[in-house]
């Protein structure tokens, strides 16, 4: 049977997997401030990369025709917030990992 800790980190580490981008795991935890940072940042990263798209890429025949492509330089930024919010997702993922490890007997 699973002691008390164990179900938490449990229970936490199914939110985070499953409500990762609605900041789930953070109004769980009783973080409200951090739930509502979480929402408006995965938001934002999520738009801007259907806001920033390509440019250039033309149709010809019914296909794409990559010879004039020029990619829009502003994409760096959401790529390189979704990276860091994947890697502070990992990182969670592991904290709870440890947690559950060292639950005292």
């Amino acid at each position: 049977m699973l002691r008390k800790q164990e179900k938490n980190s449990l229970v936490r580490g199914f939110i985070l997997s499953v409500g990762w981008g609605l900041g789930l795991d953070r109004f769980y935890e009783g973080d409200k401030k951090g739930g509502i940072l979480s929402i408006i940042g995965w938001g934002l990263t999520f738009t801007s990369f259907m806001y920033f798209h390509c440019s250039g890429v033309e149709y010809v025949d019914g296909v794409k025709d990559y010879s004039n492509y020029s990619p829009n330089p502003l994409t760096i930024i959401p790529l390189i917030a979704g990276l860091y919010g994947g890697y502070l997702i990992i990182r969670k993922v592991f904290r709870l990992a440890k947690q559950f490890e060292n639950s005292e007997d």
